[in-house]
């Protein structure tokens, strides 16, 4: 699935990089910069090169799931990770997401506030629970379409899976996301659209980090474009992007 991860921003002390769906940055304590060497390797080495890439000269800020795409921000230095991860834990960073969700979510804006805790019956998923984290999304949709619409998230914490799981539990799961959806595509009419929307990874995109000026960096906006899969699917629904795209 990993294609090519395409450079949005370097600075000299942080580094913003498009990451294809597909490339995994789980880090391991055995293997600190395993997820720095997948991700480099889906750069073009002539970017590599010339702004001195390496596994041992970057840290990772945050992390995407394995199959989501998007804007991934970088420290090249350890005092600039520490910013940028008080940031994120302060929540001064504002992120942004775009994923096709099958149906309409009504009403078309609003926010979720169901906690999260691990699912009890299934280790890899996550589950509202009375007794989880607080998790809060704040939603828009942008564009709707048969069978599915796009629609803009916000999340104001970062728990594990979710914008997967509070879809999910608005009856509104991602496309592709057959962990907490299932394989709906099959209800879908014409083969070609049917294929589209089985993407083989959910279309979750990480589309926008809005980045507060800190010593490490100025303000920042940084913007990944939607990716290939995501922009075929919507250009066959005949949907134009969304404002701002």
């Amino acid at each position: 699935m990993p294609t090519h991860a395409t450079l949005l921003f370097a600075g000299d002390r942080i580094v913003a990089i498009d990451k294809p769906a597909g490339v995994s940055l789980v880090t391991r304590r055995r293997e600190p910069g395993a997820a720095i060497e997948r991700l480099l390797a889906v750069l073009p080495p002539a970017v590599r090169a010339e702004h001195g890439f390496a596994r041992d000269t970057l840290l990772l800020a945050h992390r995407l799931d394995v199959g989501t795409s998007g804007v991934v921000v970088l420290a090249r230095d350890h005092d600039a990770h520490r910013e940028l991860i008080r940031a994120f834990s302060e929540r001064r960073i504002e992120k942004t997401y775009l994923a096709l969700a099958w149906g309409h979510p009504r009403p078309p804006k609003g926010r979720w506030d169901w906690p999260l805790g691990p699912d009890r019956q299934d280790r890899r998923r996550m589950a509202v629970s009375e007794s989880g984290r607080a998790a809060v999304t704040e939603y828009i949709v942008e564009r709707r379409a048969t069978y599915v619409a796009l629609v803009r998230l916000t999340p104001a914490t970062g728990r594990t899976h979710q914008l997967r799981v509070h879809l999910a539990y608005a009856g509104h799961p991602i496309v592709g996301d057959d962990l907490y959806g299932g394989p709906r595509h099959r209800a879908v009419r014409g083969v070609g659209l049917r294929r589209l929307l089985d993407p083989g990874r959910p279309l979750l995109h990480a589309w926008r980090l809005h980045l507060p000026q800190t010593d490490a960096c100025p303000e920042l906006i940084l913007t990944a474009p939607i990716p290939t899969d995501l922009a075929s699917v919507l250009a066959a629904l005949g949907v134009p992007p969304p404002s701002g795209l």
